[in-house]
């Protein structure tokens, strides 16, 4: 049985397995205040229903249930912060930036417009410490953002966070973390649409927040207008079809998730930038394929990294004494992530020459 009457996402089908919920557990009503920001209220990690890379894909132990997630432009409504179920989510396929997961990119929006709001209020107060919730660890950001920061200044700032927080959910995630409980989300962790599926929602949000139009309807004319610039099709087949081109290359729904070898294809070389993936058939025709840049200094050419630190208390999934044979704690930040990334890049090779050495 395939749903039909509506796309059935990887989040909400684990849901109703473990909880017995129809609708995705991490959705959030919007207030009547659209435009406000509750400080108090730190968003969930994953605010929307999330995609795993593919379609027809089925899930471990649940009989006759295929995960299907493509939608059309003509799916995607309005967005909201913090989320409404009317919003479209799910995958579309563009010519010039790869597969775009849109319920990443509503949620790195939402988070830039969150930090963006922590910061300005943070702003000529010295150090500001904001507890996180616990990813793999205890998360901490500690704040210092001098007084005469500019809007945009701040905004950079909330980009640049909101991306090492992306970052560090595909990190951890590849070492074990998970939402769900007993649902292992290496799968997914660095899959080809994800990391820049997750800085284009940040652009997006930066843009969203130098606009004179109030938040929700600026976001939601500029994913618009971003799929547009990034030539995103305009039918479901035709991503269906971009999929069918990548099946048992990039994924195969032939094993079942949360299985690894879902993914066959992912990429880590993701610290400073994100490229798009473009299907093989159409590499060689699609003219400026568009990098995505992490904002890394501010207006003044000083580095974000100078008036912000991520902290990390690493819990037992990590083999902290291997990765960072010179440290007294497992306390790690943002500088440290380029440790992990090689390490993941490492564990890629090997289980590519695997992958290679079983097919033959």
């Amino acid at each position: 049985m395939k749903f039909n009457s509506y796309k059935t996402t990887l989040t909400s089908v684990i849901g109703c397995m473990l909880l017995g919920f129809v609708t995705p557990m991490t959705l959030r009503a919007q207030s009547k205040h659209v435009d406000a920001v509750d400080l108090d209220k730190i968003p969930p990690r994953i605010i929307r229903a999330c995609c795993a890379f593919g379609y027809d894909l089925k899930l471990w132990g649940v009989p006759f249930v295929k995960i299907d997630q493509v939608i059309s432009v003509d799916d995607l409504g309005e967005h909201r912060y913090m989320g409404k179920q009317s919003e479209g989510i799910g995958t579309i396929y563009t010519n010039k930036g790869g597969f775009i997961d849109i319920g990443h990119v509503r949620d790195h929006i939402d988070w830039t417009r969150y930090l963006y709001a922590v910061i300005l209020n943070s702003r000529g107060k010295g150090e500001v410490v904001l507890h996180l919730r616990k990813e793999a660890g205890r998360k901490t950001l500690y704040l210092n953002v001098p007084a005469q920061f500019d809007d945009n200044d701040c905004i950079l700032l909330a980009g640049k966070i909101t991306y090492d927080f992306s970052l560090w959910h595909e990190i951890s995630t590849w070492f074990g973390a998970s939402t769900i409980p007993f649902v292992k989300e290496k799968f997914s962790s660095f899959s080809v649409e994800d990391v820049y599926s997750n800085l284009l929602g940040i652009h997006v949000g930066m843009k969203s927040l130098r606009s004179k139009l109030p938040f929700n309807e600026a976001a939601t004319k500029l994913i618009g207008s971003t799929l547009d610039s990034l030539a995103v099709v305009k039918t479901a087949k035709e991503t269906y079809d971009a999929y069918n081109a990548v099946h048992n290359k990039w994924y195969t729904n032939k094993k079942r998730i949360p299985r690894t070898d879902v993914t066959l294809k992912r990429d880590p070389d993701v610290l400073n930038s994100a490229r798009p993936w473009i299907v093989p058939d159409q590499a060689n025709t699609i003219a400026n394929p568009v990098v995505l840049e992490v904002p890394i200094l501010n207006s003044k050419g000083e580095l974000l990294t100078d008036f912000y630190q991520f902290t990390i208390d690493l819990n037992h999934r990590f083999p902290v004494e291997e990765l960072f044979p010179n440290s007294s704690n497992s306390v790690i930040s943002q500088n440290d992530f380029g440790v992990f990334l090689t390490r993941i890049t490492d564990d890629l090779q090997i289980m590519e020459q695997t992958t290679m050495a079983g097919s033959k």
